[in-house]
Protein backbone atom coordinates (compact mmCIF):
# COMPACT_ATOMS: atom_id res chain seq x y z
CA UNK A 1 0.00 0.00 0.00
CA UNK A 2 1.24 3.43 -1.00
CA UNK A 3 2.10 6.14 1.75
CA UNK A 4 4.33 8.82 2.36
CA UNK A 5 6.95 10.14 4.83
CA UNK A 6 7.67 13.92 4.78
CA UNK A 7 11.27 15.37 5.59
CA UNK A 8 13.42 18.51 5.30
CA UNK A 9 14.48 19.12 1.64
CA UNK A 10 17.96 19.28 2.05
CA UNK A 11 18.94 18.23 -1.56
CA UNK A 12 17.32 18.84 -4.71
CA UNK A 13 16.07 16.35 -7.66
CA UNK A 14 14.16 12.89 -7.83
CA UNK A 15 15.29 9.72 -7.11
CA UNK A 16 13.70 6.30 -7.63
CA UNK A 17 14.81 3.20 -6.45
CA UNK A 18 14.62 0.13 -4.03
CA UNK A 19 15.38 0.41 -0.41
CA UNK A 20 18.53 -0.50 0.86
CA UNK A 21 18.09 -0.23 5.20
CA UNK A 22 20.77 0.95 7.31
CA UNK A 23 19.70 -0.82 10.43
CA UNK A 24 21.10 0.54 14.30
CA UNK A 25 23.84 -1.64 16.01
CA UNK A 26 22.45 -0.31 18.87
CA UNK A 27 19.06 -1.96 18.10
CA UNK A 28 20.12 -5.24 19.36
CA UNK A 29 22.82 -4.99 21.99
CA UNK A 30 23.10 -8.18 24.37
CA UNK A 31 23.04 -7.12 27.97
CA UNK A 32 24.85 -9.60 30.66
CA UNK A 33 27.05 -9.56 33.21
CA UNK A 34 31.00 -11.01 32.92
CA UNK A 35 33.29 -12.81 35.44
CA UNK A 36 35.82 -10.83 37.19
CA UNK A 37 38.44 -12.95 35.24
CA UNK A 38 36.71 -11.72 32.10
CA UNK A 39 36.71 -7.85 32.14
CA UNK A 40 40.29 -7.40 30.68
CA UNK A 41 38.95 -9.38 27.86
CA UNK A 42 35.45 -7.39 27.41
CA UNK A 43 38.36 -3.60 27.74
CA UNK A 44 39.98 -5.33 25.20
CA UNK A 45 37.54 -6.48 22.70
CA UNK A 46 36.67 -2.80 22.43
CA UNK A 47 40.13 -1.34 22.27
CA UNK A 48 40.60 -3.27 19.45
CA UNK A 49 37.19 -2.44 17.75
CA UNK A 50 37.84 1.01 18.40
CA UNK A 51 41.53 1.15 17.07
CA UNK A 52 39.81 -0.80 13.85
CA UNK A 53 37.65 2.06 13.24
CA UNK A 54 40.61 5.00 14.07
CA UNK A 55 42.39 3.21 11.18
CA UNK A 56 39.64 2.80 8.92
CA UNK A 57 38.58 6.71 8.98
CA UNK A 58 42.12 7.43 9.19
CA UNK A 59 42.58 4.95 5.77
CA UNK A 60 39.35 7.19 4.02
CA UNK A 61 41.29 10.60 4.63
CA UNK A 62 44.47 9.12 3.17
CA UNK A 63 42.32 7.78 0.41
CA UNK A 64 40.04 10.92 -0.18
CA UNK A 65 39.63 11.99 -3.85
CA UNK A 66 40.65 15.42 -4.92
CA UNK A 67 37.24 16.09 -5.57
CA UNK A 68 35.61 14.79 -2.18
CA UNK A 69 33.42 17.25 -0.23
CA UNK A 70 35.90 19.63 1.91
CA UNK A 71 33.25 19.30 4.96
CA UNK A 72 33.89 15.44 4.78
CA UNK A 73 37.51 15.81 5.67
CA UNK A 74 36.70 18.39 9.04
CA UNK A 75 34.04 15.61 9.53
CA UNK A 76 36.30 12.57 9.78
CA UNK A 77 39.09 14.47 12.48
CA UNK A 78 35.73 14.74 14.78
CA UNK A 79 35.21 11.23 14.61
CA UNK A 80 38.80 10.52 14.86
CA UNK A 81 38.66 13.06 18.24
CA UNK A 82 35.33 11.42 19.59
CA UNK A 83 36.80 8.25 19.21
CA UNK A 84 40.06 9.51 21.61
CA UNK A 85 37.59 10.76 23.59
CA UNK A 86 38.41 10.42 27.53
CA UNK A 87 35.23 10.61 28.75
CA UNK A 88 34.10 7.88 26.43
CA UNK A 89 37.20 5.31 27.23
CA UNK A 90 37.37 5.63 31.15
CA UNK A 91 33.18 5.57 30.86
CA UNK A 92 33.56 2.14 29.20
CA UNK A 93 36.15 0.88 31.44
CA UNK A 94 34.01 1.99 34.71
CA UNK A 95 31.19 0.04 33.66
CA UNK A 96 33.41 -3.20 32.32
CA UNK A 97 35.63 -2.91 35.94
CA UNK A 98 33.14 -1.82 38.55
CA UNK A 99 29.69 -2.74 37.24
CA UNK A 100 30.78 -6.09 35.02
CA UNK A 101 28.65 -5.02 31.84
CA UNK A 102 29.82 -6.86 28.84
CA UNK A 103 31.63 -4.27 26.61
CA UNK A 104 28.81 -3.84 23.83
CA UNK A 105 26.47 -2.87 27.07
CA UNK A 106 29.08 -0.85 28.88
CA UNK A 107 29.73 1.21 25.50
CA UNK A 108 26.05 1.47 24.95
CA UNK A 109 25.93 3.13 28.40
CA UNK A 110 28.52 5.39 28.77
CA UNK A 111 27.00 6.68 25.02
CA UNK A 112 23.70 7.20 26.65
CA UNK A 113 25.38 9.60 29.53
CA UNK A 114 27.25 11.49 27.33
CA UNK A 115 24.05 11.64 24.68
CA UNK A 116 22.52 13.49 27.52
CA UNK A 117 24.88 15.80 28.40
CA UNK A 118 24.76 17.02 24.45
CA UNK A 119 21.24 17.20 24.68
CA UNK A 120 21.80 19.86 27.68
CA UNK A 121 24.11 22.24 25.83
CA UNK A 122 23.11 25.44 24.35
CA UNK A 123 24.95 25.12 21.14
CA UNK A 124 22.69 24.55 18.24
CA UNK A 125 26.58 22.92 16.51
CA UNK A 126 27.38 21.26 19.95
CA UNK A 127 24.50 19.65 20.11
CA UNK A 128 24.24 18.33 16.51
CA UNK A 129 27.62 16.54 17.66
CA UNK A 130 25.28 13.93 19.40
CA UNK A 131 24.44 12.48 15.76
CA UNK A 132 28.51 12.17 15.22
CA UNK A 133 29.00 10.80 18.82
CA UNK A 134 25.99 8.23 18.16
CA UNK A 135 27.53 7.55 14.31
CA UNK A 136 31.28 6.68 16.43
CA UNK A 137 29.48 4.01 18.87
CA UNK A 138 27.70 2.46 15.98
CA UNK A 139 30.91 1.55 13.94
CA UNK A 140 32.81 -0.03 16.94
CA UNK A 141 29.48 -1.87 17.89
CA UNK A 142 29.95 -3.20 13.86
CA UNK A 143 33.44 -3.97 14.31
CA UNK A 144 32.59 -6.07 17.50
CA UNK A 145 30.27 -7.70 15.39
CA UNK A 146 32.37 -8.30 13.29
CA UNK A 147 30.60 -6.20 10.02
CA UNK A 148 32.78 -2.97 8.82
CA UNK A 149 29.97 -1.04 7.28
CA UNK A 150 26.51 -0.83 7.15
CA UNK A 151 26.17 0.52 3.31
CA UNK A 152 25.69 -2.58 1.03
CA UNK A 153 27.64 -2.03 -2.41
CA UNK A 154 25.00 -1.22 -5.56
CA UNK A 155 25.77 -4.66 -7.37
CA UNK A 156 24.71 -7.25 -3.81
CA UNK A 157 21.15 -5.41 -2.84
CA UNK A 158 18.32 -7.46 -4.35
CA UNK A 159 20.44 -10.30 -6.31
CA UNK A 160 18.38 -12.80 -7.64
CA UNK A 161 14.85 -10.48 -7.44
CA UNK A 162 12.52 -11.31 -9.87
CA UNK A 163 11.97 -7.76 -11.31
CA UNK A 164 8.24 -5.99 -10.65
CA UNK A 165 5.91 -3.80 -12.37
CA UNK A 166 8.12 -0.91 -11.08
CA UNK A 167 11.08 -2.68 -12.08
CA UNK A 168 9.90 -2.96 -15.78
CA UNK A 169 8.39 0.96 -15.91
CA UNK A 170 12.45 1.57 -15.57
CA UNK A 171 14.62 2.67 -18.33
CA UNK A 172 17.57 0.14 -17.17
CA UNK A 173 15.67 -3.41 -16.24
CA UNK A 174 19.33 -5.23 -16.00
CA UNK A 175 20.53 -2.39 -13.15
CA UNK A 176 18.18 -1.38 -10.19
CA UNK A 177 18.70 2.01 -8.97
CA UNK A 178 19.42 1.72 -5.34
CA UNK A 179 18.26 4.75 -2.47
CA UNK A 180 19.80 4.05 1.38
CA UNK A 181 17.63 4.39 4.10
CA UNK A 182 18.93 5.03 7.71
CA UNK A 183 19.01 6.62 11.14
CA UNK A 184 21.07 8.56 10.25
CA UNK A 185 24.71 8.30 8.06
CA UNK A 186 28.25 9.07 9.28
CA UNK A 187 30.85 10.85 7.16
CA UNK A 188 32.88 8.26 6.98
CA UNK A 189 29.79 5.86 5.19
CA UNK A 190 29.24 8.76 2.69
CA UNK A 191 32.21 8.27 1.12
CA UNK A 192 30.70 4.68 0.78
CA UNK A 193 27.56 5.57 -0.16
CA UNK A 194 29.38 8.00 -3.20
CA UNK A 195 31.54 4.69 -3.98
CA UNK A 196 27.92 2.49 -4.21
CA UNK A 197 26.59 4.62 -6.10
CA UNK A 198 23.07 4.94 -4.54
CA UNK A 199 20.66 7.32 -6.47
CA UNK A 200 19.81 9.30 -3.29
CA UNK A 201 19.34 9.04 0.22
CA UNK A 202 16.47 9.66 3.50
CA UNK A 203 17.14 9.60 7.31
CA UNK A 204 15.14 9.63 10.27
CA UNK A 205 17.38 12.86 11.91
CA UNK A 206 19.27 16.05 10.28
CA UNK A 207 18.56 19.18 9.51
CA UNK A 208 19.00 21.59 6.70
CA UNK A 209 22.84 22.55 8.30
CA UNK A 210 23.39 19.05 9.07
CA UNK A 211 26.77 17.00 8.00
CA UNK A 212 24.62 14.52 5.87
CA UNK A 213 22.55 17.30 4.40
CA UNK A 214 25.63 19.55 3.33
CA UNK A 215 27.59 16.55 1.71
CA UNK A 216 24.08 15.65 0.13
CA UNK A 217 24.59 19.04 -1.94
CA UNK A 218 27.80 18.96 -2.27
CA UNK A 219 27.49 15.76 -4.16
CA UNK A 220 24.32 16.96 -5.77
CA UNK A 221 22.57 14.00 -4.39
CA UNK A 222 18.57 13.70 -3.68
CA UNK A 223 18.38 13.68 -0.19
CA UNK A 224 15.75 13.98 2.73
CA UNK A 225 16.24 14.22 6.32
CA UNK A 226 14.38 14.95 9.39
CA UNK A 227 12.02 12.18 7.77
CA UNK A 228 11.13 10.85 11.75
CA UNK A 229 10.25 7.64 11.40
CA UNK A 230 11.50 6.27 7.95
CA UNK A 231 13.67 3.91 8.80
CA UNK A 232 10.75 2.03 10.78
CA UNK A 233 8.37 2.15 8.30
CA UNK A 234 10.33 1.06 5.30
CA UNK A 235 11.04 -2.34 4.71
CA UNK A 236 13.76 -3.62 3.13
CA UNK A 237 13.86 -3.73 -0.88
CA UNK A 238 10.79 -1.44 -0.68
CA UNK A 239 10.48 1.17 -3.72
CA UNK A 240 10.95 4.48 -2.87
CA UNK A 241 11.05 7.97 -4.46
CA UNK A 242 12.88 10.48 -2.76
CA UNK A 243 11.35 14.25 -4.20
CA UNK A 244 14.75 15.81 -2.32
CA UNK A 245 12.63 19.47 -4.29
CA UNK A 246 9.23 18.83 -1.85
CA UNK A 247 10.88 17.22 0.93
CA UNK A 248 9.14 13.76 0.30
CA UNK A 249 9.47 10.39 0.62
CA UNK A 250 6.30 7.91 -1.14
CA UNK A 251 7.13 3.81 -0.20
CA UNK A 252 5.49 1.36 -2.55
CA UNK A 253 4.10 3.86 -5.38
CA UNK A 254 1.28 2.67 -7.53
CA UNK A 255 2.19 2.24 -11.01
CA UNK A 256 0.63 5.48 -11.62
CA UNK A 257 2.29 7.45 -9.43
CA UNK A 258 6.07 5.61 -10.48
CA UNK A 259 5.41 6.63 -14.09
CA UNK A 260 4.70 10.58 -13.41
CA UNK A 261 7.86 10.64 -10.84
CA UNK A 262 9.76 8.98 -13.78
CA UNK A 263 8.75 11.50 -16.21
CA UNK A 264 9.48 14.70 -13.75
CA UNK A 265 13.23 12.75 -12.95
CA UNK A 266 13.89 12.27 -16.72
CA UNK A 267 12.45 15.86 -17.39
CA UNK A 268 15.13 16.91 -14.90
CA UNK A 269 18.02 15.46 -16.29
CA UNK A 270 17.01 17.52 -19.83
CA UNK A 271 16.73 20.54 -17.93
CA UNK A 272 20.45 20.19 -16.34
CA UNK A 273 21.37 19.64 -20.08
CA UNK A 274 19.72 22.24 -21.68
CA UNK A 275 21.39 24.36 -19.09
CA UNK A 276 24.77 23.17 -19.85
CA UNK A 277 24.64 24.79 -23.22
CA UNK A 278 24.19 28.32 -21.51
CA UNK A 279 27.36 28.03 -19.97
CA UNK A 280 29.36 30.30 -22.55
CA UNK A 281 26.35 32.03 -22.96
CA UNK A 282 26.93 35.85 -21.24
CA UNK A 283 24.60 36.80 -19.00
CA UNK A 284 22.26 39.72 -20.59
CA UNK A 285 18.59 40.56 -20.28
CA UNK A 286 16.51 40.91 -22.83
CA UNK A 287 17.29 45.02 -22.47
CA UNK A 288 20.65 44.26 -22.68
CA UNK A 289 21.64 44.98 -19.40
CA UNK A 290 24.80 42.79 -18.29
CA UNK A 291 24.29 40.60 -15.36
CA UNK A 292 27.32 39.41 -13.29
CA UNK A 293 27.08 35.70 -12.01
CA UNK A 294 29.65 35.04 -8.79
CA UNK A 295 30.35 31.67 -6.94
CA UNK A 296 30.53 31.45 -3.46
CA UNK A 297 33.32 28.96 -2.69
CA UNK A 298 34.62 27.00 0.90
CA UNK A 299 38.52 25.91 -0.21
CA UNK A 300 40.47 26.66 -2.92
CA UNK A 301 39.67 23.51 -4.72
CA UNK A 302 36.24 24.79 -4.95
CA UNK A 303 37.31 27.03 -7.91
CA UNK A 304 37.21 23.96 -10.66
CA UNK A 305 33.56 23.83 -9.93
CA UNK A 306 33.05 27.89 -10.18
CA UNK A 307 34.91 27.51 -13.79
CA UNK A 308 33.07 24.67 -14.80
CA UNK A 309 29.45 26.56 -14.02
CA UNK A 310 30.97 29.62 -15.98
CA UNK A 311 31.18 31.99 -12.98
CA UNK A 312 32.79 35.27 -14.03
CA UNK A 313 34.34 35.21 -10.80
CA UNK A 314 34.17 34.17 -6.65
CA UNK A 315 31.59 36.56 -5.14
CA UNK A 316 32.24 34.87 -1.71
CA UNK A 317 35.41 32.86 -0.57
CA UNK A 318 34.10 31.53 3.03
CA UNK A 319 37.61 31.91 4.91
CA UNK A 320 36.80 30.36 8.07
CA UNK A 321 36.45 26.65 6.26
CA UNK A 322 40.17 27.17 6.55
CA UNK A 323 40.03 27.37 10.43
CA UNK A 324 37.48 25.00 11.25
CA UNK A 325 38.15 21.21 11.67
CA UNK A 326 41.66 21.78 13.33
CA UNK A 327 43.23 19.59 15.64
CA UNK A 328 45.18 22.56 17.91
CA UNK A 329 45.59 25.31 16.08
CA UNK A 330 44.83 27.75 13.47
CA UNK A 331 45.94 28.36 10.04
CA UNK A 332 49.14 30.57 10.03
CA UNK A 333 50.16 32.92 7.51
CA UNK A 334 51.60 30.99 5.08
CA UNK A 335 49.53 28.12 5.11
CA UNK A 336 46.57 30.97 4.54
CA UNK A 337 48.23 32.72 2.20
CA UNK A 338 48.86 29.20 -0.10
CA UNK A 339 45.83 28.97 -0.02
CA UNK A 340 44.32 32.11 -1.09
CA UNK A 341 46.92 32.21 -4.01
CA UNK A 342 45.68 28.62 -4.79
CA UNK A 343 42.28 30.18 -5.16
CA UNK A 344 43.34 33.07 -6.92
CA UNK A 345 45.22 30.95 -9.41
CA UNK A 346 42.31 28.98 -10.26
CA UNK A 347 39.92 31.30 -11.74
CA UNK A 348 42.70 32.20 -14.12
CA UNK A 349 42.58 36.22 -13.69
CA UNK A 350 38.83 36.14 -12.29
CA UNK A 351 38.19 38.38 -9.32
CA UNK A 352 38.41 36.67 -5.99
CA UNK A 353 36.38 38.29 -2.81
CA UNK A 354 37.76 36.54 0.14
CA UNK A 355 35.84 36.82 3.36
CA UNK A 356 37.27 37.29 6.31
CA UNK A 357 36.98 34.73 8.75
CA UNK A 358 33.54 34.46 9.77
CA UNK A 359 33.56 32.48 13.05
CA UNK A 360 30.78 31.63 15.29
CA UNK A 361 27.26 30.67 15.92
CA UNK A 362 26.58 27.88 14.10
CA UNK A 363 30.41 27.74 12.34
CA UNK A 364 32.50 27.21 15.92
CA UNK A 365 35.81 26.56 15.68
CA UNK A 366 37.07 22.97 17.33
CA UNK A 367 37.62 23.09 21.26
CA UNK A 368 41.14 22.12 20.61
CA UNK A 369 41.70 25.53 18.97
CA UNK A 370 41.06 27.38 22.26
CA UNK A 371 37.88 29.41 20.72
CA UNK A 372 35.11 27.19 21.22
CA UNK A 373 31.90 28.91 22.04
CA UNK A 374 30.56 27.73 25.51
CA UNK A 375 28.80 29.12 27.26
CA UNK A 376 27.31 31.51 25.19
CA UNK A 377 23.50 31.62 25.54
CA UNK A 378 23.08 32.84 22.20
CA UNK A 379 26.14 31.87 19.82
CA UNK A 380 24.25 34.25 17.14
CA UNK A 381 24.18 37.33 18.73
CA UNK A 382 27.37 36.63 20.92
CA UNK A 383 31.14 37.04 19.81
CA UNK A 384 31.15 36.41 15.97
CA UNK A 385 32.40 37.23 12.64
CA UNK A 386 34.45 40.49 12.93
CA UNK A 387 33.64 40.69 16.44
CA UNK A 388 35.58 37.87 17.14
CA UNK A 389 38.69 39.41 14.97
CA UNK A 390 38.96 42.06 16.61
CA UNK A 391 38.34 40.75 20.01
CA UNK A 392 41.85 38.80 18.37
CA UNK A 393 44.10 41.17 16.59
CA UNK A 394 47.18 38.98 16.19
CA UNK A 395 45.06 35.93 14.47
CA UNK A 396 43.30 38.96 12.59
CA UNK A 397 46.56 41.11 11.46
CA UNK A 398 47.93 37.43 10.57
CA UNK A 399 44.98 36.53 8.01
CA UNK A 400 44.82 40.32 6.97
CA UNK A 401 48.56 40.16 5.89
CA UNK A 402 47.84 36.72 4.21
CA UNK A 403 45.09 37.85 1.91
CA UNK A 404 47.44 41.16 1.30
CA UNK A 405 50.06 38.98 -0.13
CA UNK A 406 47.72 37.01 -2.08
CA UNK A 407 46.34 39.84 -4.03
CA UNK A 408 50.04 40.11 -5.90
CA UNK A 409 49.02 37.25 -7.87
CA UNK A 410 45.59 38.94 -9.19
CA UNK A 411 42.32 41.01 -8.52
CA UNK A 412 41.20 40.22 -5.29
CA UNK A 413 38.74 42.24 -3.11
CA UNK A 414 38.45 41.97 0.90
CA UNK A 415 34.54 41.40 2.50
CA UNK A 416 34.57 42.02 6.25
CA UNK A 417 31.10 39.95 7.88
CA UNK A 418 29.01 41.64 10.23
CA UNK A 419 29.84 45.16 10.94
CA UNK A 420 26.99 47.44 12.33
CA UNK A 421 29.54 50.13 14.69
CA UNK A 422 31.40 53.13 12.96
CA UNK A 423 34.54 52.53 15.83
CA UNK A 424 34.36 48.68 14.44
CA UNK A 425 35.09 50.18 11.28
CA UNK A 426 37.50 52.36 12.03
CA UNK A 427 38.98 49.35 14.44
CA UNK A 428 39.33 46.98 10.66
CA UNK A 429 40.33 50.00 8.60
CA UNK A 430 43.18 50.48 11.43
CA UNK A 431 44.51 47.20 11.33
CA UNK A 432 44.07 46.69 7.30
CA UNK A 433 46.92 49.17 7.26
CA UNK A 434 48.91 47.89 10.05
CA UNK A 435 48.82 45.01 7.97
CA UNK A 436 50.35 46.87 5.15
CA UNK A 437 53.07 48.84 6.89
CA UNK A 438 54.50 45.31 8.24
CA UNK A 439 54.26 43.90 5.20
CA UNK A 440 56.64 46.98 3.71
CA UNK A 441 58.69 46.70 6.74
CA UNK A 442 59.65 43.05 6.11
CA UNK A 443 59.71 43.83 2.27
CA UNK A 444 57.41 41.47 1.56
CA UNK A 445 55.15 42.25 -1.73
CA UNK A 446 51.37 42.15 -2.04
CA UNK A 447 48.72 43.64 -3.82
CA UNK A 448 46.22 46.38 -4.05
CA UNK A 449 42.34 45.25 -2.71
CA UNK A 450 38.82 46.61 -2.91
CA UNK A 451 37.45 46.47 0.82
CA UNK A 452 33.99 45.54 0.98
CA UNK A 453 31.09 45.30 3.74
CA UNK A 454 28.62 42.53 4.66
CA UNK A 455 25.08 43.96 5.11
CA UNK A 456 23.61 41.14 7.60
CA UNK A 457 22.30 43.26 10.11
CA UNK A 458 19.52 45.54 9.92
CA UNK A 459 21.54 48.61 11.71
CA UNK A 460 24.03 48.03 8.53
CA UNK A 461 21.27 48.10 6.02
CA UNK A 462 19.99 51.21 7.94
CA UNK A 463 23.28 53.18 8.11
CA UNK A 464 24.51 52.64 4.60
CA UNK A 465 25.77 56.01 3.86
CA UNK A 466 27.92 55.60 6.84
CA UNK A 467 28.80 52.32 5.58
CA UNK A 468 29.64 53.57 1.98
CA UNK A 469 31.66 56.48 2.73
CA UNK A 470 34.51 53.87 3.69
CA UNK A 471 34.02 50.87 1.63
CA UNK A 472 34.14 50.63 -2.22
CA UNK A 473 30.95 47.76 -2.50
CA UNK A 474 28.59 45.92 -0.14
CA UNK A 475 27.60 42.71 -0.14
CA UNK A 476 24.26 41.69 1.13
CA UNK A 477 24.14 38.24 3.26
CA UNK A 478 20.87 37.32 3.45
CA UNK A 479 20.47 34.15 5.60
CA UNK A 480 21.41 36.57 8.39
CA UNK A 481 20.06 39.23 7.06
CA UNK A 482 16.70 37.22 7.45
CA UNK A 483 17.63 35.53 11.00
CA UNK A 484 18.41 39.32 12.49
CA UNK A 485 15.39 41.31 10.82
CA UNK A 486 12.85 38.96 11.91
CA UNK A 487 14.56 37.43 15.30
CA UNK A 488 14.36 33.57 13.74
CA UNK A 489 16.79 30.99 14.42
CA UNK A 490 17.11 29.49 11.35
CA UNK A 491 18.54 26.85 12.71
CA UNK A 492 15.62 25.99 15.05
CA UNK A 493 13.28 23.62 13.61
CA UNK A 494 10.62 25.54 15.96
CA UNK A 495 10.67 28.41 14.46
CA UNK A 496 11.73 27.57 10.88
CA UNK A 497 8.57 28.22 9.32
CA UNK A 498 8.71 31.92 10.30
CA UNK A 499 12.06 32.53 8.35
CA UNK A 500 10.27 34.52 5.35
CA UNK A 501 12.91 35.31 2.55
CA UNK A 502 9.74 37.47 1.35
CA UNK A 503 8.70 39.34 4.76
CA UNK A 504 8.37 42.81 3.36
CA UNK A 505 10.76 43.96 6.05
CA UNK A 506 13.40 42.13 4.98
CA UNK A 507 12.43 42.93 1.50
CA UNK A 508 12.60 46.76 2.14
CA UNK A 509 16.22 46.49 3.58
CA UNK A 510 17.32 44.69 0.12
CA UNK A 511 15.74 47.12 -1.93
CA UNK A 512 17.03 49.80 0.21
CA UNK A 513 20.79 48.56 -0.01
CA UNK A 514 21.06 48.33 -3.95
CA UNK A 515 19.14 51.37 -4.11
CA UNK A 516 21.72 53.57 -2.29
CA UNK A 517 24.84 51.94 -3.70
CA UNK A 518 23.29 52.36 -7.20
CA UNK A 519 22.60 55.98 -6.36
CA UNK A 520 26.24 56.48 -5.54
CA UNK A 521 27.83 54.21 -8.24
CA UNK A 522 29.51 51.81 -5.65
CA UNK A 523 29.35 47.73 -6.54
CA UNK A 524 26.63 45.74 -4.18
CA UNK A 525 25.74 42.12 -4.58
CA UNK A 526 23.69 39.56 -3.39
CA UNK A 527 25.68 36.68 -1.57
CA UNK A 528 23.16 34.59 0.73
CA UNK A 529 20.18 31.99 -0.49
CA UNK A 530 18.42 34.40 -2.00
CA UNK A 531 20.81 35.05 -4.96
CA UNK A 532 20.43 31.56 -6.04
CA UNK A 533 16.41 31.40 -5.72
CA UNK A 534 15.58 31.26 -9.16
CA UNK A 535 12.08 32.56 -7.81
CA UNK A 536 13.71 35.71 -6.21
CA UNK A 537 15.80 36.61 -9.25
CA UNK A 538 13.06 39.05 -11.59
CA UNK A 539 12.43 40.53 -8.11
CA UNK A 540 16.20 41.46 -7.75
CA UNK A 541 16.38 42.23 -11.04
CA UNK A 542 13.56 44.69 -10.90
CA UNK A 543 15.48 46.33 -7.54
CA UNK A 544 18.68 47.24 -9.64
CA UNK A 545 20.85 44.51 -8.92
CA UNK A 546 23.26 43.56 -11.28
CA UNK A 547 25.45 40.83 -9.36
CA UNK A 548 24.81 37.61 -8.26
CA UNK A 549 26.79 35.46 -6.04
CA UNK A 550 25.41 31.86 -5.25
CA UNK A 551 26.77 27.73 -5.11
CA UNK A 552 27.70 27.16 -8.32
CA UNK A 553 25.47 24.36 -9.13
CA UNK A 554 22.76 27.53 -8.98
CA UNK A 555 24.89 29.71 -11.94
CA UNK A 556 22.80 28.20 -14.95
CA UNK A 557 19.34 28.41 -13.71
CA UNK A 558 19.89 31.33 -12.62
CA UNK A 559 21.47 32.58 -15.90
CA UNK A 560 18.20 31.25 -17.47
CA UNK A 561 15.97 33.37 -15.45
CA UNK A 562 18.04 36.53 -16.28
CA UNK A 563 18.10 35.78 -19.99
CA UNK A 564 14.04 35.46 -20.30
CA UNK A 565 13.71 38.83 -18.35
CA UNK A 566 13.34 42.18 -19.44
CA UNK A 567 15.13 44.64 -16.34
CA UNK A 568 13.35 47.85 -17.63
CA UNK A 569 9.91 46.09 -17.44
CA UNK A 570 10.41 44.34 -14.18
CA UNK A 571 10.94 47.69 -12.40
CA UNK A 572 7.58 48.87 -11.65
CA UNK A 573 6.35 45.18 -10.81
CA UNK A 574 9.39 45.16 -8.30
CA UNK A 575 7.76 48.17 -6.58
CA UNK A 576 4.66 46.73 -6.42
CA UNK A 577 6.16 43.28 -4.63
CA UNK A 578 8.09 45.68 -2.62
CA UNK A 579 4.54 47.68 -1.39
CA UNK A 580 2.63 44.34 -1.04
CA UNK A 581 1.56 42.60 2.55
CA UNK A 582 1.62 39.73 0.88
CA UNK A 583 4.76 39.87 -1.32
CA UNK A 584 4.99 36.06 -1.87
CA UNK A 585 1.88 35.80 -3.35
CA UNK A 586 2.31 38.26 -6.29
CA UNK A 587 6.31 36.58 -7.13
CA UNK A 588 4.38 32.91 -6.95
CA UNK A 589 1.50 34.82 -9.44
Amino acid sequence: MTFSVHGLAVSRGIAIGRAVLVASSRADVAHYFVDDAKTTDEITRVRVSRNAVMEEITRLQQDLPKDAPHELAALLDVHLMLLQDEQLISGVKHWITDRHYNAEWALTTQYEIIARQFDDMEDEYLRERKADLEQVVERILRHMKGVASPVVPAGQAGAGRKLSEQDLLLDDTTDVPLVLVAHDISPADMLQFKQSLFAGFATDVGGKTAHTAIVARSMDIPAVVGARSASQLIKQDDWVIIDGDAGLLIVDPSPIILAEYGFKQRQGELERQRLNRLKNTPALTIDGQRVELLANIEMPEDTAGAVAAGAVGVGLFRSEFLFMGRTGRLPDEEEQYQAYRKAIEGMHGLPVTIRTVDIGSDKPLDKLAGRAQDGQLNPALGLRAIRWSLADPPMFLTQLRAILRAAAHGQVNMLVPMLAHASEIRQTMSLIDHARVTLDNQGVPYGPVQLGAMIEIPAAALTLKLFLKYFDFLSIGTNDLIQYTLAIDRADEAVSHLYDPCHPAVLRLVADTIAECNAQGKGVSVCGEMAGDTAMTRLLLGLGLRSFSMHPSQILAVKQQILRADAGKLQPWAEQVLNSEDPAALLQA
